[in-house]
């Protein structure tokens, strides 16, 4: 009705006479937007709706657009598919290192509580690890715990709960390992042997045709979601996409994919804003949905308290009639009686639904909008779960709401015969989760703790064999590090109004008190370590991946000498306790490196050839292969060759990391987002996420040894 109206009116003069000489600048440029923004004055929906639907139909005719996909019985999933959950393997919640195992049903349980549930995960794997060592994107899925099979038994039981899966795909690693295939085969390959039922597509605006000829052949109603905004002209093939960072107008706006095609589901995204009611207003008013995010890549970004209750709130709405959201009767901007307040209308089959955004920071209470009066149709406030008694005048009901700042309203008008058998428990539901609704805009915070230095044993008077004693000593440690998303010591991490730019060197100083101690001049070789496991006896927990270049349980000949890998900090700790050590804190080891001058490299402050590992023979080289590369105190192989654990683990309660120091031979190259690679300044640190042995194992990690020595420098 409204558009019959519309196409009559004189306010769409302007529009129609701008298109009826073949000027229709406006429309056009509806063709790029990503979010089609609304106009100020309320006296120009109608137009503005108007507009959308000329240019709906003129952008279908143009692109010739088949909607088939769809239509088709394995997609159906798509349009109820609101809440999607990125996820962090790594995470505390997610993984217990401790015990082992993934806790799927505690995960989801929490999502329950907290965000109301979710309809599908991303399992996020590589990146901020990723270029640590060869292991590609494909291998770090493969040394996840219980291996791919342990992978795909976790994903079944994700949709046991009616959780569907993502996995995702990182076009930019080119620079590790590759397969000796296709990225696009080796996605294909990693879907079928996880039996994901979606591909979250990283960095990527859309995926290709192949790709979605590939996996409808391989598995079907597996997805495409791409994170940058999707062309038009690749809806048609990509059921899902991000709207990452959409800026909306003052009225909410209408995304443009959605619009198109009212089965495609966006994600509504802004990972580092505190404040999310913005994208809740605009999956609310577009019948879309939310991607839940608080561990960023291993950076703390919690959901405040009052968006959480909203996200309660909406999605049992949203799931309920997701018929009604995807379908095509759909009226934005619909009329209504309050400032600064508005509402999409949704209609089918005799039901009309509406979703009401309060966009102002005051409260708003008294009738929200009007509706025409029909005989044996209830009103309803689905919000607060309660019926609206208002009785008609003069053919119109008037629904009443009480709305927060910030807040969401909605109103169904239904017949009776249409609400459904559970209907009153729906109500119930919906009016304990607003009665139990938080308003808090404080910004939860974690605290990350230092896992205490374990206390000496033993106190030599003087450094042991093939150690250099240091200290005590006080200085000023300034630590440089480059900015990523994964932050540093901070468990708030990189967030938006810091100032940072992402990818940029940065630096932190503090004041480093140390007492006397002695530090290994060489890391330990793989001979060293095979004495150990010969007299100890040790055998790591979890055996993944554990001395992996080894061979019968000895290292191959020629590199013992060669500083010992793939070990995590466990084994490393193992060793130094053994050997009556422990691992140096990382004001120790860069004291040592750096001297009492602060050079920035062992042996002065410029890079010079033949001092280091530079990665010219493709591995590692002898401990003791670059004497002129020594630091001021005599030790070796401080910058390249491999990186080194220290005694620097720290957690949130999500995320441990530990900070690796001296840099490696090997350098992923190609993208920003690796893990920095090759020699590095004395000074560097880089944070390195830790979950399970079989992940933390590396090729280009090592470690050295320190020791407490007694009483003062003689």
């Amino acid at each position: 009705m409204w558009r019959r109206d519309f196409l009559s009116s004189s306010a769409a003069a302007a529009w129609w006479s701008r298109i009826a000489r073949a000027e229709p600048s406006y429309p056009k440029e509806w063709f790029a937007a990503r979010v089609i923004p609304a106009p100020d004055d309320p006296a120009q929906f109608p137009a503005f709706r108007g507009a959308l639907s000329a240019w709906r139909e003129a952008a279908r005719k143009q692109l010739n657009y088949d909607n088939s996909l769809y239509g088709r019985r394995e997609f159906a999933w798509v349009p109820s598919s609101f809440a999607c959950c990125f996820l962090m393997m790594c995470d505390e919640m997610f993984y217990n290192h401790a015990q082992g195992r993934y806790e799927v049903e505690a995960w989801l349980d929490h999502g329950t509580r907290e965000f109301g549930g979710y309809d599908s995960v991303v399992l996020w794997h590589a990146y901020p690890r990723i270029g640590l060592d060869q292991r590609n994107q494909f291998d770090i899925y493969r040394d996840m715990p219980g291996g791919l099979a342990g992978v795909r038994k976790m994903a079944q039981a994700f949709q046991a709960r009616g959780v569907r899966v993502y996995i995702d795909y990182n076009p930019w690693d080119t620079g590790t390992r590759r397969e000796g295939v296709s990225d696009t085969d080796a996605v294909v390959a990693m879907v079928k042997a996880i039996g994901a039922d979606g591909i979250f597509l990283d960095t990527m605006n859309k995926g290709s045709a192949e790709f979605r000829a590939k996996l409808d052949a391989a598995r079907p109603g597996v997805v495409l979601e791409s994170e940058g905004a999707l062309p038009l002209e690749n809806v048609h093939d990509h059921h899902m996409s991000w709207a990452q960072g959409f800026n909306d107008s003052g009225a909410p706006g209408v995304l443009r994919n959605k619009w198109f095609e009212r089965r495609h589901m966006q994600h509504q995204i802004r990972r580092w804003n505190h404040d999310h009611t913005s994208e809740l207003h605009a999956a609310w008013m577009n019948g879309s949905g939310m991607m839940v995010w608080e561990n960023v890549f291993g950076s703390w970004a919690g959901w405040r308290q009052r968006d959480r209750s909203l996200l309660r709130s909406m999605l049992p709405i949203q799931r309920r009639y997701w018929r009604l959201f995807s379908g095509e009767e759909w009226t934005p901007l619909a009329p209504v009686e309050m400032p600064e307040v508005y509402a999409s209308l949704w209609a089918a089959e005799g039901m009309q639904l509406w979703t009401v955004a309060n966009r102002s920071e005051q409260a708003r209470e008294g009738t929200v909008l009007k509706a025409p009066h029909h005989p044996g149709v209830r009103y309803f406030d689905l919000l607060r779960g309660r019926e609206i008694k208002a009785g008609p005048r003069e053919g119109v009901v008037s629904l009443p709401a009480a709305i927060r700042s910030r807040g969401i309203a909605c109103f169904l008008a239904a017949p009776a015969a249409s609400l459904g058998r559970d209907f009153d428990r729906f109500l119930a539901q919906q009016a304990a989760l607003d009665a139990g609704a938080g308003q808090s805009t404080e910004s939860p915070v974690r605290q990350t703790t230092l896992k205490p230095v374990p206390p000496p044993k033993t106190r030599p008077a003087k450094a042991p064999a093939n150690m250099v004693e240091i200290g005590p000593v006080t200085f000023e440690m300034t630590v440089e590090y480059r900015i990523r998303e994964t932050g540093f010591y901070d468990s708030q991490g990189y967030t938006i109004g810091r100032g940072f730019t992402l990818h940029k060197p940065a630096h932190t100083a503090r004041k480093a008190d140390l007492k006397r101690y002695a530090i290994d001049l060489t890391p330990v070789t793989d001979a060293q370590y095979h004495e150990f496991l010969r007299r100890s006896r040790y055998k790591p927990r979890r055996p993944e991946n554990f001395l992996k270049h080894w061979s019968s349980g000895a290292p191959p000949a020629g590199l013992e000498d060669h500083p010992v890998v793939y070990l995590d900090l466990e084994d490393a700790r193992a060793y130094a306790a053994w050997a009556g050590k422990r691992l140096p804190t990382e004001e120790e080891w860069q004291y040592a490196a750096q001297g009492p001058q602060g050079l920035r490299y062992p042996w002065g402050n410029e890079m010079k050839p033949g001092v280091c590992n530079r990665g010219e023979a493709g591995g590692t080289t002898s401990v003791t292969a670059f004497p002129e590369g020594r630091s001021p105190f005599g030790c070796y192989d401080m910058c390249g060759n491999t990186w080194e654990w220290t005694e620097s683990e720290r957690s949130d309660g999500r995320t441990r990391f530990s900070i690796i120091r001296g840099g490696s031979y090997f350098q992923a190259k190609g993208s920003a987002w690796y893990v920095d690679g090759g020699p590095q300044p004395g000074n560097f640190a880089a944070k390195v996420l830790l979950m399970w042995p079989g992940l933390d194992r590396c090729a280009t990690v090592g470690f050295r040894c320190a020791i407490e020595l007694a009483g003062e420098a003689p």
